[in-house]
């Protein structure tokens, strides 16, 4: 008989507050707010037996609500700074749900700042993670367009390569960048992990981190004012695609117009 398939939450982080890309997690795109596409890509993936938004704000826990996402309560303001780490936050929102009677074996980070991870997405990424025995975590992460190896760090009037570690008859940095090991880093579509390496190891990573490598527009971030017109100059295109939704536009104006 097999084992049942463990439970999962997924957390889709929304504070308000965002400096480089004004009310971003709300902002209009393709006639939704961002939130919308993170919600509706983790509801339709069929893993999650909840989807909760983890939000200070009133505002955006009302959007949220809208497109079927639980708001059980609102951040606490000393874990919704600008340089909060993501444990404070996730680990007050999974203890104070088990409180209430709310455990999960997983859960899964969807920020909303990606909106091209679709259902699809997720769904592999589980499956993944999954079948990896003795993981702890699964984070999303594709390769580095400019490599760390060609990188330097300055002191005083001296440059120092990042990374010293290539052979010393040939320096990564004199190295050509074919030549030089593939190194990948994180983007921030999807994180999966065991709610165990938060409640007793108090890390959201814990120590076996399995690679899930995004594909095409699947990793894309919105951090800045121009990947905002990036974004939107992909979905007018056509090539980039957004989860479906299947609520109509939220009417809440004052929380989601346009910015």
């Amino acid at each position: 008989m097999a084992a049942p398939r463990p439970t999962a939450i997924a957390l889709v982080p929304a504070r308000s507050g965002s400096k480089r890309v004004k009310g971003k997690n709300v902002r209009i795109l393709a006639g939704h707010p961002l939130i919308a596409y993170a919600i509706s890509a983790a509801r339709q993936a069929g893993v999650f037996q909840a989807v909760v938004v983890s939000t200070d704000s009133e505002e955006i826990a009302a959007v949220a609500r809208h497109y079927g996402a639980d708001v059980p309560f609102l951040r606490p303001p000393e874990y919704a700074g600008d340089q909060s780490p993501d444990i404070e936050w996730i680990e007050h929102l999974l203890r104070e749900l088990a409180r209430q009677g709310r455990t999960y074996d997983c859960f899964g980070i969807l920020r909303p700042t990606s909106p091209f991870r679709l259902p699809s997405t997720v769904r592999r990424a589980w499956d993944l993670f999954l079948g990896e025995a003795g993981a702890d975590s699964l984070r999303a992460v594709e390769r580095c367009s400019q490599h760390p190896g060609k990188m330097w760090v300055v002191r005083g009037r001296r440059l120092l390569p990042l990374l010293p570690f290539g052979p010393p008859e040939q320096p990564w940095h004199s190295t050509p960048t074919q030549a030089l090991p593939a190194v990948y880093v994180q983007n921030a579509s999807l994180e999966l992990a065991w709610t165990r390496v938060v409640l007793e190891g108090r890390t959201i990573a814990g120590e076996t981190v399995v690679p899930f490598v995004t594909e095409g527009l699947e990793g894309f971030d919105i951090n800045q004012p121009e990947d905002w017109e990036i974004a939107q100059a992909l979905v007018a295109s056509g090539e980039a695609r957004l989860p479906e939704v299947a609520e109509a536009p939220c009417p809440l104006a004052g929380a989601a117009r346009p910015v």
